[in-house]
């Protein structure tokens, strides 16, 4: 039976209604249930959305609008949808790959913006930060006041090792899932198996850092991993293809450069950089060392494009497919055209038109899905006339 659905590749999608983020939406998948119970019990209260936005394209000139709403669930969370990124690296080297995407997040986000709209308000280039964010926030207001770390955390110091994460999760973060494991990994690294640490994975995966370590197991061999997890879904398959090359060859050259770029950049210049750029997207400066306070689609074009380019010829990547999609990225920095740039430039156009938010954000994605279907780079979309 043709039901006339189509596949929407974004971080949010624009037409969604209070009505659709209900108790009854969630999956009736155990662990869910469980989860959803469990971090509304440790809140104590209803999940409150309360996210400020302006003009993340700087281009409109209209008011800031503001979005207030309460929930009785977890729901809201599923409005985000990302594009995760694994990378598994030896763990001797793990820190410093986890460093350096720390320090590349907020490029990440300034150049891949794609949630500028929820519930019909017009708020940050990567609305689905906030959003996030606040929907697992378990700590009631006098917790947050008092400083307790929240479940989505972007962190608050550089590392040296993968232990030094695993040893945060315990100190800062109770356990949510009530669940435990019969055998004793240590009996079983005595006895010459591979310990599942299924307690260690389980609570890691209830602590949602932007960059989160991983271990795991395959074909019986054990392994870590670091999952970025900055990127919004979309608008296209080669603009995802483009963003993930460009992570992982600006990674590959980072790690191996003879000064790390973190022993010359605070931890909080990139907090502040991947919030400033969540905010405000290609608009707002960030701060890079030897650059000082500059442009994400300058900086990326000046000095990140060749360190990316010469980090995939390290991964072994074709020349050819090095220029192709970086190439992308290019184009995209050149017109500044992200995602987001884009559905804000649409909305506006067909609002100045004539139509009312809610016609315009459905005549936005309208277009956007036929756009996004034909795999063809956002900085070539086209506006409605």
């Amino acid at each position: 039976m043709d039901c006339g659905s189509q596949l929407a590749v974004i971080g949010i999608l624009p037409t969604l209604e209070r009505q659709h983020l209900v108790t009854e939406a969630i999956s009736t998948d155990g662990r869910y249930e469980l989860l959803n119970e469990q971090l509304l019990d440790a809140r104590g209260e209803p999940i409150r959305l309360d996210i400020a936005g302006d003009d993340p394209s700087g281009r409109h000139g209209v008011a800031p609008e503001r979005l207030i709403a309460d929930f009785d669930s977890i729901a809201p969370e599923a409005a985000c949808t990302s594009m995760q990124l694994h990378l598994q690296v030896h763990p001797d080297s793990f820190a410093g790959y986890w460093n350096a995407a720390q320090c590349v997040a907020g490029v990440q986000l300034a150049i891949g913006a794609n949630s500028p709209f929820l519930l019909g308000s017009r708020l940050w280039a990567e609305t689905r930060i906030p959003l996030f964010e606040q929907a697992c926030d378990v700590r009631t207001p006098e917790l947050r006041n008092q400083g307790v770390r929240p479940r989505v955390w972007f962190g608050e110091r550089w590392i040296t090792s993968i232990l030094d994460l695993f040893a945060e999760n315990g100190r800062y973060f109770p356990a949510l899932m009530p669940v435990t494991e019969t055998t004793d990994p240590m009996a079983e690294l005595a006895a010459g198996h591979v310990p599942g640490l299924d307690e260690l994975r389980l609570h890691n995966g209830t602590i949602w850092r932007w960059n989160r370590p991983v271990y795991d197991i395959a074909d019986g061999v054990p392994h870590v991993r670091v999952e970025n997890r900055v990127l919004p879904a979309g608008p296209t398959v080669v603009d995802m293809v483009a963003n993930a090359l460009f992570f992982y060859g600006l990674l590959r050259t980072l790690v191996e450069s003879e000064r790390p770029l973190w022993s010359s950049m605070s931890f909080e210049a990139a907090e502040e950089n991947f919030t400033t750029a969540a905010r405000h997207g290609m608009e707002g400066p960030l701060y890079w060392p030897g650059s000082g306070w500059i442009r994400p689609d300058e900086l990326v074009l000046r000095k990140l494009l060749p360190q990316a380019a010469d980090g995939l010829a390290r991964w072994g990547v074709t020349g050819e497919v090095i220029d192709r999609f970086l190439s992308v990225i290019e184009r995209r920095c050149v017109t500044r055209q992200t995602g987001a740039a884009w559905q804000l430039d649409a909305v506006a156009a067909l609002e100045q038109g004539g139509a009312g938010r809610s016609t315009a954000l459905h005549g936005m994605l309208e277009r956007y899905l036929d756009q996004s279907a034909a795999n063809e780079p956002v900085h070539s979309w086209r506006l409605p006339a």
